[in-house]
C-alpha cells in the first residue's frame, strides 16, 4: 500500500505545466504590439536625388512617393493629384501628430512635387519634408 502512494505522487510530477511560459509569451506579444510604430509605406521605390546637406531624420509617418512617370503613391495605392489632400487628411485621423515625407524620383517633374507638397499643406500638415540621399562628399553627419 505504501508503494501505491509513492507511485501515484510520481505520476503527478511527470507532467510539465506550460501555463507560466504561455503567460510570458502573451505578455511579450502585447508589449511588441503596443510599442511598434505603424508606418504607412508609399508603395514603390524611387531613386531620390543626392544632396550634400541631407540629414538623417526620424522617419515620417506618412510617405508619398512620386516616380519619374508622374505616378503618385500613398499607402501602397496609386492616387491622383486631386485626391492627395483627402488621402492625407484620412491618414491623419489615426495619427494627428504625423509628419509627411515626399519621396520624389530624381527624374520627377518639380512642378508636380510642388503641387503635392501644396496639397499636403492644405490638408493641415506643416511638417513636410522632401527625401534626399546623403552624397557623402563634404556633408556633415
Amino acid at each position: 500500500m505504501r508503494m501505491r502512494r509513492h507511485q501515484a505522487s510520481s505520476d503527478d510530477e511527470a507532467g510539465i505545466d506550460l501555463t507560466p511560459m504561455l503567460d510570458i509569451v502573451f505578455i511579450m506579444l502585447i508589449f511588441f504590439i503596443v510599442t511598434s510604430s505603424f508606418i504607412k509605406e508609399a508603395g514603390i521605390t524611387v531613386q531620390t536625388p543626392s544632396a550634400d546637406t541631407a540629414e538623417n531624420q526620424p522617419r515620417g509617418n506618412i510617405l508619398i512617393a512620386v516616380d519619374a512617370n508622374g505616378e503618385i503613391w500613398i499607402d501602397r495605392q496609386q492616387v491622383d493629384i486631386r485626391s492627395v489632400r483627402a488621402a492625407v487628411e484620412r491618414m491623419r485621423v489615426d495619427q494627428p501628430d504625423s509628419s509627411v515625407v515626399v519621396q520624389a524620383d530624381r527624374d520627377a517633374r518639380s512642378g508636380l512635387v510642388i503641387r503635392i507638397m501644396d496639397q499636403v499643406r492644405l490638408a493641415g500638415v506643416d511638417d513636410v519634408a522632401l527625401a534626399a540621399t546623403a552624397s557623402g562628399s563634404g556633408g556633415s553627419r
